[in-house]
């Protein structure tokens, strides 16, 4: 089983802000806005909220409030299911890659039985969406942690897409559906491991699924099956100190670790709770 580290959400250039850690604990990660897609933060909804009205109290400078007002986004990976105020009857959680960073996945033989963990940019809030106070925790830093899972049950590639009942998602619908590069990754029912755990699903806050070391959001601790010789990639570690921390610079989405990675310890401690 490859394991693949895909950074997914709102980060310093889409989106401008983190996504939040709401105060219950839930990872709400924000799609990336996109003028390409016709899904908006005002179909959205997390508890009774819409996504724009979570991010209207979020955003405190004006041009981040009119930014998310009429805003297009793209879900994907859409894994949290209930997310949509109208729902698809036929929805199934999938998440979609194309041109270079899927050509990197291929390359790699990401395929079935094979595992996503995806993480982004987060920050704990505090206060309470429905009375309209919540707001970033300035004392608390911004963070990448892992927010959500797929484990592959099938993949489709290409035109296929096209052919699918996939239309709700960014990926199997429009310009993208017939790109050669165009894929669609499906979930499987159920873990390889993991006693039974549905094959996909997001999670909640825990320390165990934090990757950044300090202050310096996008500095990893330094976990063995993160090291340089550990990834599939051309990747150097650029931390200040190497001995305390990993840092790969660059706008890259995925990173596939090597099959016979030290994985095994760590892996139990995101799933752990």
């Amino acid at each position: 089983m490859k394991i693949i580290l895909s950074r997914k959400g709102f980060d310093s250039t889409y989106g401008g802000i983190p996504s939040p850690i709401l105060p219950d604990g839930t990872l709400l990660s924000m799609p990336i806005p996109s003028l390409d897609d016709t899904l908006s933060f005002e179909d959205l909804q997390y508890g009774g909220h819409t996504y724009r009205e979570i991010l209207q109290q979020l955003a405190t400078e004006r041009r981040y409030k009119s930014k998310f007002r009429d805003a297009r986004c793209h879900l994907d990976p859409d894994i949290r299911e209930g997310v949509r105020i109208k729902p698809e009857s036929n929805w199934k959680p999938a998440f979609g890659q194309i041109d270079q960073a899927q050509s990197y996945l291929s390359n790699r033989g990401v395929g079935k039985d094979d595992l996503f963990l995806f993480f982004g940019r987060f920050q704990k809030t505090i206060g309470d969406i429905a009375e309209g106070t919540l707001e970033f925790n300035k004392k608390e830093p911004i963070i990448h942690i892992i927010y959500g899972y797929m484990q592959i049950g099938d993949v489709v590639s290409g035109k296929a897409t096209a052919d699918l009942n996939f239309k709700w998602h960014p990926h199997g619908s429009g310009e993208r559906a017939n790109e050669d590069s165009n894929t669609l990754y499906l979930p499987a029912d159920k873990l390889s491991f993991g006693k039974g755990r549905c094959g996909w699903g997001t999670f909640k806050f825990a320390e165990s699924r934090v990757l950044t070391l300090s202050k310096k959001t996008a500095t990893w601790k330094r976990i063995d099956c993160l090291l340089p010789e550990w990834v599939d990639k051309d990747v150097k570690n650029n931390a200040e100190d190497k001995d305390k921390g990993i840092y790969y610079q660059g706008q890259w989405q995925e990173l596939v670790l090597k099959e016979d990675s030290p994985i095994d310890d760590w892996i139990k401690e995101i799933f752990k709770t």
